[in-house]
């Protein structure tokens, strides 16, 4: 019998990520899972996310849109989602390899008008109409290897996945 060894590169615990694929690998029901967020209104536009046990996270807008600006606004947090999740599979990735991240930097930048948010165009779309961003990678790694690690990650991303896809949505009253 061997003795278990915590393998970490890049502060990830590559033996708790296997770990996991492989329990998913002998029961495939175990990849179904749900996430929850509950989102508590504080005034004007203020709210506050609450997720797991962390401590609320706070959003409002900025000035110019009626807002205090305490916190970033849900568009931004859209975009702070997307490189966090680039961010975890770059790491996960890269460490899955043998690939040490001396830097990682995810830059991201969304375009979006407010006419259908302030309706004055309400047939129009009130999201994002594009997306853009730079990933930069700081390694010793060739640059292929970043490369296909690059390919790996846009083409695995939960967030990502969800913001290039119709997804369906439904918001009851209750």
């Amino acid at each position: 019998m061997s003795a278990s060894v915590t393998t970490t590169l890049n502060d990830v615990n590559m033996n708790a990520v296997a770990g996991l694929a492989g329990k998913i690998q002998q029961q495939p029901e175990v990849a179904d899972t749900k996430w929850n967020a509950r989102v508590n209104w504080k005034g004007g536009f203020r709210s506050e996310a609450t997720i797991r046990d962390f401590g609320p996270m706070a959003s409002d807008e900025p000035g110019a849109l009626g807002g205090t600006d305490t916190g970033p606004n849900p568009v931004e947090q859209v975009l702070a989602a997307l490189g966090h999740c680039l961010a975890v599979g770059y790491a996960a990735n890269a460490t899955a390899a043998g690939i040490e991240l001396k830097d990682l930097s995810i830059e991201l930048e969304g375009d979006l008008d407010l006419h259908t948010f302030l309706g004055l165009a309400p047939q129009g779309n009130a999201g994002y109409n594009n997306i853009s961003v730079r990933v930069s990678i700081d390694s010793d790694a060739p640059e292929d290897d970043i490369r296909a690690i690059h390919e790996r990650v846009v083409g695995t991303s939960p967030v990502g996945h969800t913001l290039s896809r119709a997804v369906p949505l439904k918001i009851d009253l209750v």
